[in-house]
């Protein structure tokens, strides 16, 4: 196990922040466990450390949000999730990580900047399309397996549907717990697993729950409005955080 104090003086929060999200509160926050882990180790085993606390989150999350979701949409996405996968394990060894985070942390301030100075929150949902779902679906699934980021592109397409807060909640839910589940195979043989790892899991689990319990009762208490705003809201500092670590990572 981890004994470092700053590891765990960043990643304590980190998952903290993180169970939020997958309670289904502030949605792109979920991208900070990675990059606030890898303050203190390598981004490769921060990701491995973070994937089991994650599958934890999301049983507590489906439990909580079990039944209430959207199936059209996820009949769309999460198959092109799978497909992202895939590909993220086929390239695994070649992905330019700096590169996807900038190209992410972009997409994360165009789509923000563009919502705010536009008012689209207060236009009418948009609507749904299945060459965009496909696309964006897969392209949260290869981030997500790259560096458990594929919040923001799932965002993209499914934030302006403007479902209801506890649908989105719910789908999200759906989505990323399917997709985190069928990332342990490629994990494991990656050797992405190891037992210092695992013990290091085992060591901030307890926070899985608590975190998780503490996002659902946010999202069934905010305003449909205030969700939207502040998911939209986090997305930005989540875009900028990004766009610094792939730009650092080339100069």
């Amino acid at each position: 196990m981890i004994t470092d104090p700053l590891f765990y003086a960043v990643a304590i929060p980190a998952v903290f922040l993180v169970g939020l999200s997958k309670g289904g509160f502030g949605g792109s926050i979920s991208m900070v466990g990675v990059p606030a882990m890898a303050l203190a180790i390598s981004p490769v085993t921060a990701a491995g450390i973070m994937l089991p606390i994650l599958i934890v989150m999301d049983i507590v999350a489906l439990v909580a949000w079990r039944g209430v979701y959207d199936k059209a949409v996820l009949k769309v996405i999460l198959p092109a999730s799978m497909i992202g996968i895939a590909l993220g394990y086929a390239t695994s060894a070649s992905i330019p990580d700096a590169g996807v985070r900038l190209t992410i942390g972009i997409l994360c301030l165009v789509f923000s900047v563009q919502w705010f100075f536009s008012g689209r929150h207060k236009t009418a949902p948009g609507e749904a399309s299945r060459p965009k779902g496909v696309f964006w679906g897969a392209v949260a699934g290869f981030t997500s397996f790259v560096s458990h980021s594929g919040g923001p592109p799932f965002q993209v397409y499914v934030m302006p549907l403007k479902l209801q807060p506890a649908v989105f909640a719910g789908t999200t839910v759906v989505f990323f717990a399917a997709t985190n589940f069928v990332k342990l195979v490629p994990y494991f043989l990656l050797g992405q697993f190891s037992a210092q790892s695992l013990a290091t899991s085992a060591a901030l689990l307890p926070l899985a729950p608590i975190a998780t319990v503490i996002g659902v009762w946010l999202v069934k208490k905010t305003e449909a409005e205030k969700f939207y705003l502040i998911t939209y809201a986090l997305l930005i500092p989540v875009g900028l955080k990004l766009v610094q670590e792939g730009l650092s990572a080339w100069l």
